[in-house]
């Protein structure tokens, strides 16, 4: 039988974790006050130095922060904070890029509901600016700020903080595999257009206006096809 091999931690990591778990037995929530370090040193058992270095770690995340005359609260913590540290292409699998461009297509085909609940005139006239000055190539392939521009104006359409904040974390993912598989997307979209089957931002942009989310909700779909159908093949 193969050994199991866990991960080597330090106590810096233990009393961390350890912290988190009081917290929560503590039933700490949002701005409840957390004990000194010397107080959270003599309860874990450790020194006040680990115990500094721990907390520090945790602000990090956006857990604790410190307040004025209140010493240290519990905060919310950032979600994507951690994600964002680590969300580099150069870090990540094929197969861990894969799956966040398959994340980011779910995510943005699923925000049609939200995008057309939230929208008002004022959104459809900023997405209209937007497509009026973005640079159009050939083969329905867009200028990288114009379709940065567009896609994460969606995103901020749709009202959830932590949509938009996934948007602009996973955007340079979404372009490193898409350049790294030039050969094969160019060719997709180069025979979708010679058939009439590209949905570019004019035509997204239209359905938006005309409120049509049903419309809107397949149109999405095709306009993602090249990345829809090289995920099915791998």
């Amino acid at each position: 039988m193969t050994p199991i091999i866990k991960p080597k931690t330090t106590l810096v990591d233990e009393v961390e974790q350890n912290l988190i778990n009081y917290f929560t037995d503590q039933n700490y929530t949002i701005g409840s006050t957390i004990p000194t370090e010397k107080e959270l040193a003599e309860e874990l058992g450790v020194a006040r130095t680990v115990i500094r270095e721990a907390l520090s770690r945790l602000k990090m995340m956006n857990m604790v922060e410190s307040r004025p005359k209140r010493g240290m609260v519990v905060t919310e913590p950032s979600l994507m904070g951690g994600l964002q540290r680590f969300c580099n292409p150069l870090w990540l699998t094929e197969k861990t890029l894969r799956e966040l461009l398959e994340l980011r297509v779910i995510m943005e085909i699923g925000a049609s509901f939200s995008i057309f609940r939230n929208l008002t005139d004022a959104y459809i006239e900023e997405l209209e600016s937007i497509v009026a000055v973005g640079e159009a190539f050939g083969d329905n392939k867009y200028a990288p700020i114009s379709e940065y521009n567009f896609h994460t104006k969606l995103y901020e359409i749709t009202g959830n903080r932590t949509v938009e904040q996934f948007q602009l974390i996973i955007h340079p993912v979404f372009n490193f595999i898409k350049s790294k598989e030039k050969d094969y997307f160019e060719p997709v979209t180069r025979e979708m257009k010679k058939n009439g089957e590209t949905v570019g931002h004019e035509e997204l942009l239209d359905l938006i206006k005309r409120r049509d989310e049903e419309g809107y909700y397949k149109a999405i779909r095709q306009h993602f096809k090249p990345y829809i159908d090289y995920l099915r093949n791998h």
